[in-house]
């Protein structure tokens, strides 16, 4: 009897918890009365969201819910951000703080099917990375031998790594800390040669060093992480607007639309800028949204080229290659569906 009733009262425990949930099928109704967006990350990154003396919000996540903004209202600007200290956070959008986390943890198959949210699509592609100073003479992580690397023993990096030098046939020597934090303090100190974290945070470590050129961060990844807009379940209307906020962001790169000319495209004979500009046929009409509602988004925040420019390119002075970012005409992983 024991082991029936243990299965039972999990199932009954699963059902009232996603029975509490606020209903959500009326997410873009919501969010219309309120006036404004309400959007959010599981924690501040330097590069996607991080807050200046004056409070505001700036990066890669604040100016997808930008986008969002303007693919709603037409106007960028009516968004509330906010960040959440933690790598996955679920509560907000389960008691409906947020309308949309913009990022959270790593898309996983159980991130994805145990706490009532939605992964909507991949909007940056990372992994595993190393942080390397250039005096070290390495350009790839196939020529990392011997070396001493700080690692945070949290989320399986160690065992990446162990597995990665094993296959090469090379060795290191851990320099473990608990907290990915510490990671920046060890390497500064000179506490270990090498840092290893998913590529976003070593990018973070990176910016903050006293002189970031004289550091990189190697390119290959050796473990697979996809982040992206994260909902609710049960609104596929609210899931389809974000996706094609992001999806028009990626296909406007792909064709050559900017922030910069996208007002003298609306004369283009070409179908496919013609579309994504909302000239030819009506593509927001089934997501209730305004037949232009692309073009919003682009010339509010740019393409997706300019966006990635905008928060790691040589202007915030620790440019960050695109390497699978980059368009998949370009030798990247970045892809989205064709607007017809």
């Amino acid at each position: 009897m024991r082991h029936f009733l243990k299965p039972l009262l999990c199932a009954l425990t699963a059902f009232v918890g996603l029975a509490s949930l606020p209903a959500t099928a009326q997410t873009l109704d919501a969010v219309r009365e309120r006036g404004f967006l309400i959007c959010g990350s599981s924690s501040s990154l330097a590069g996607f969201a991080q807050q200046d003396a004056d409070g505001r919000w700036s990066g890669f996540d604040v100016d997808l819910c930008r986008a969002l903004a303007a693919a709603i209202f037409s106007n960028p600007d009516l968004i509330e951000f906010r960040s959440y200290r933690g790598e996955a956070r679920f509560a907000p959008l389960q008691t409906g703080t947020v309308d949309v986390l913009m990022r959270n943890g790593a898309w996983t198959a159980g991130r994805d099917t145990r706490y009532g949210a939605r992964y909507v699509t991949t909007s940056f592609f990372d992994g595993q990375a190393f942080l390397v100073p250039q005096s070290l003479g390495v350009v790839s992580a196939y020529e990392l031998d011997n070396v001493s690397i700080c690692v945070a023993d949290s989320f399986g990096e160690l065992k990446a790594l162990d597995d990665f030098f094993f296959a090469n046939q090379t060795g290191f020597q851990e320099v473990v800390y608990e907290d990915v934090a510490d990671l920046a303090v060890a390497y500064r100190a000179g506490l270990c040669q090498v840092v290893s974290a998913p590529g976003r945070q070593l990018q973070a470590i990176r910016r903050d060093l006293p002189d970031p050129p004289q550091h990189r961060v190697l390119p290959e990844r050796i473990s697979k992480e996809m982040l992206g807009p994260v909902i609710r379940q049960g609104d596929d209307q609210w899931f389809n607007i974000i996706r094609w906020t992001v999806f028009a962001l990626i296909n406007a790169e792909e064709v050559g639309v900017t922030s910069l000319n996208i007002d003298s495209l609306s004369a283009a004979r070409t179908a496919a800028v013609r579309r994504l500009l909302g000239v030819e046929g009506d593509f927001g009409a089934p997501l209730d949204l305004s037949r232009s509602f692309m073009s919003d988004a682009i010339r509010a925040v740019g393409n997706y080229g300019e966006l990635y420019d905008r928060h790691f390119g040589a202007q915030t002075g620790a440019a960050m290659l695109r390497g699978q970012n980059a368009l998949w005409s370009n030798g990247g992983l970045l892809y989205a569906p064709p607007i017809r």
